[in-house]
């Protein structure tokens, strides 16, 4: 049943949730005011680390294509504060965001990093300009990158520490062994992986604990549905990068994009909105990580996690991305 414009936000209680407000707002504005990222839910990374379902990307942050400072480091600051105001306790970044920059605008803003915010970063990855960049999983590599991530993040354990890409000129052994070796120092708690199969997690898993995946993976783009399903039946958080597709279903030629923008103006919020409230949606262990470079956008993008939407809209959403 459809339910009246402007009602669609409420408290919302996730599968693995049990943080709901209660709430129920009549507008964009009183939601983003009145609820938090809280409403999104609560997933236990590892079994152990508990986190909000929807959390921030760090890449946006930085310049074009990953590359460079921000066009606004105070407004990139501010971000990041006013996310931890709204209840989010996920943060994602990564070494090769800028490179370095991203961790670094994080200790600004955030340090003395207050309890219960989780820093995931990753390391893997070298950037040689705009969006170039080179896998590199050799176990020196890889254990400078944690040494350096803690030293900028100003932390002296990182609670989720992401392979960024698997190396395919390093055996999987000689990366994750790093890994495993300063998860055994104390200097990392879990471990997780990024762009990867079933089939290569289940390998991952045979030399260490494998905790979270992140791959692509949005509304438009459902190329790692097999992950994401095998992702449901482990208990593994499920990290969707690209979460809104870059825009690409507000375009006017994508065929999906009429009848979303029907839907979401039904319920006066915006297609971006209606992409994040489907994410959360779809799986109890989707972690979405949508990123922006403006508070006004991350506060859109926190009011969609107490939005809800009736089945029948959830069906026409299905139909009109799978037409």
């Amino acid at each position: 049943m459809v339910a009246e414009a402007g009602s669609a936000y409420r408290g919302r209680r996730g599968a693995c949730c049990d943080c709901a407000t209660g709430q129920r707002v009549s507008s964009i504005s009183s939601a983003m005011s009145e609820l938090s990222a809280s409403a999104s839910g609560t997933f236990l990374i590892g079994g152990d680390l508990p986190v909000h379902r929807l959390g921030f990307g760090t890449m946006r942050l930085v310049g074009d294509g990953a590359w460079g400072e921000p066009s606004d480091p105070d407004e990139a600051r501010r971000v990041l504060r006013r996310a931890v105001e709204l209840g989010v306790n996920l943060i994602d970044t990564a070494d090769a965001y800028g490179p370095e920059i991203a961790e670094r605008l994080i200790a600004e803003a955030l340090h003395p990093y207050p309890a219960g915010l989780v820093i995931a970063t990753k390391g893997g990855i070298t950037r040689q300009g705009p969006a170039k960049t080179e896998y590199v999983g050799r176990a020196g590599y890889l254990i400078q990158c944690v040494e350096m991530s803690l030293r900028r993040l100003k932390l002296e354990r990182i609670e989720l520490y992401q392979l960024h890409r698997i190396d395919p000129r390093t055996p999987l052994e000689e990366s994750l062994g790093a890994l495993k070796q300063m998860q055994e120092q104390g200097k990392i708690r879990h471990i997780g992986l990024s762009e990867v199969t079933p089939e290569e997690i289940e390998e991952a898993r045979k030399i260490v604990p494998i905790v979270t995946i992140q791959n692509r993976y949005s509304l438009a783009d459902r190329r790692h549905e097999n992950t994401l399903k095998w992702c449901e039946q482990q208990n593994i958080g499920f990290m969707p990068w690209y979460p809104i597709a870059g825009g690409k279903l507000l375009k006017p030629d994508q065929p999906a994009a009429k009848p979303l923008a029907e839907i979401a103006a039904r319920y006066s919020i915006s297609v971006a909105q209606l992409s994040i409230a489907w994410l959360l949606h779809r799986s109890p262990v989707m972690l979405p990580i949508p990123g922006t470079s403006k508070v006004e956008h991350l506060e859109q993008n926190i009011a969609a996690a107490a939005l809800t939407i009736g089945p029948d809209e959830w069906d026409e959403i299905e139909n009109a991305t799978h037409s």
